[in-house]
C-alpha cells in the first residue's frame, strides 16, 4: 500500500507511521517540524507546511492508498482552554484541512482519515464529573467549551461534505485523549498524562506535585497502541464515523495523579491549585465502536501509565543531565 501521514512528527503521527511501516506500507511522511524524537522510519520525509496549498499540492502528488490527515494546531488544557490560541488553532486546523481536502480530490487520493475529538462534546451533557454522555449523537445541539472544540466539530461536517459528495472517501474518528511513550510531556501543549507523568518524576520525595483544578474532573485515556488499532480498523471498514475511540476507563483527575504516584514508588502529597481543567466529566461511549468496527481498548490504564511513566522518567533524567531542568532524584 502507498500512504502518507500528515502531521507525521506528531505524537500520533510518528506511531502510525511506525505502525504501518510495521505491516509493510510504503509510507510518506509530512511535517512542518521534524521529529522531535529521532528520525523517521517513513520511506520518505517531506518537510513543509500544509496551510500552504500549493506545498499539500505537492505533498499529495498522486492517488494514494490510504492518507492519515493528523496535522494540527493544538494541545493540552493549557494551550487551548486559555482562550489565547483560539485564532490561531482555527484558522491553522481549518486551512489545512481545506487544502489536503482539494489536494486529495485533484490527486484522486482513495481514502483519507480525520481526527477529530471529544471535545466536540456540548457543554451540558458533561456538567456531571460522574456521569458524562459522549454518545456520538450527543454532539447536537452543538455547545463544545473551547474553540477548539469548534473547529473540530466544524471539520468533521467539511470532511463529511466531501464524503457524501463522492469527491473523496472520509473516515472520521472523535479521539478521547490518547497517550504512551514519545507523547508530549513538556513545552505548554502537554496533556494531562504527559505534564503528570513529568511532575512526578521531577519530584523530590516528600514534597508535593500541582494539580489544576480541585481534582474532581474526570476523564478517560487511550493507549496509544489501541489508538492504531481502532485507526486502521476504522480506515479500512466500510463505515464512514463519526465514531469515538477512547478508553470507557473513567477515572478523576486526582485518582490519575494519586495512580503515577504509587507507580513511581515516591512518596508525595497533591496540591490543588487554580488552572486551565475543562469540563468537569468526559468518558468515551464505544458502543458504537465495538457494533461497527468490533473494537474495545485492549490495555488497562496502569499497564499503560507504568509504560509511560517509565518513558517520561528517562526523558526527564536526560534533560537534568543535559542542564535543561535540576536533577531530581
Amino acid at each position: 500500500m502507498r500512504i502518507l501521514v500528515c502531521g507525521a512528527a506528531g505524537f500520533v503521527g510518528a506511531h502510525l507511521v511506525t505502525r504501518l511501516k510495521a505491516d509493510g506500507a510504503w509510507v510518506r511522511a509530512v511535517d512542518v517540524v521534524d521529529p522531535p524524537f529521532g528520525a523517521t522510519g517513513a520511506d520518505e520525509f517531506v518537510r513543509g507546511d500544509l496551510r500552504d496549498p500549493g506545498f499539500a499540492t505537492s505533498a499529495i502528488d498522486g492517488p494514494f492508498d490510504e492518507i492519515y490527515q493528523l496535522a494540527a494546531d493544538m494541545g493540552g488544557a493549557g494551550f487551548i482552554s486559555t482562550g489565547e490560541h483560539d485564532a490561531d488553532i482555527m484558522a491553522n486546523s481549518v486551512a489545512i484541512n481545506v487544502n489536503v481536502l482539494r489536494a486529495c480530490e485533484r490527486r484522486g487520493a482513495r481514502r483519507v482519515f480525520y481526527p477529530s475529538s471529544a471535545c466536540v462534546y456540548p457543554v451540558s451533557v458533561l456538567s456531571d464529573p460522574q456521569h458524562p454522555n459522549c454518545a456520538e449523537v450527543m454532539a447536537y445541539p452543538a455547545d463544545p467549551d473551547t474553540d477548539y472544540g469548534w473547529e473540530k466539530l466544524f471539520s468533521e461536517r467539511l470532511y463529511g461534505a466531501f464524503g457524501r459528495s463522492g469527491r473523496v472517501e472520509t473516515r472520521v474518528a472523535r479521539f478521547h485523549t490518547m497517550y504512551g511513550p514519545r507523547c508530549t510531556w513538556r513545552g505548554g501543549r502537554e496533556k494531562a498524562v504527559g505534564a503528570l507523568c513529568r511532575k512526578v518524576a521531577e519530584a523530590e520525595p516528600g514534597t508535593s506535585i500541582e494539580v489544576w483544578g480541585d481534582g474532581q474532573q474526570t476523564r478517560s485515556f487511550m493507549y496509544i497502541d489501541d489508538g492504531l488499532d481502532g485507526i486502521l480498523r476504522l480506515m479500512r471498514s466500510s463505515f464512514a464515523g463519526p465514531v469515538n475511540l477512547g478508553s470507557e476507563e473513567m477515572i478523576s483527575i486526582r485518582d490519575l495523579a494519586t495512580l503515577l504516584i504509587t507507580i513511581s514508588g515516591k512518596r508525595l502529597d497533591l496540591r490543588f491549585v487554580d488552572g486551565p481543567q475543562g469540563v468537569r466529566g468526559r468518558n468515551s461511549d464505544n458502543r458504537l465502536a465495538r457494533e461497527r468496527l468490533g473494537w474495545s481498548p485492549r490495555h488497562p490504564l496502569r499497564e499503560g501509565l507504568a509504560i509511560t511513566y517509565a518513558w517520561v522518567r528517562e526523558q526527564v533524567s536526560a534533560a537534568a543531565a543535559m542542564g535543561e531542568m535540576p536533577a531530581r532524584r
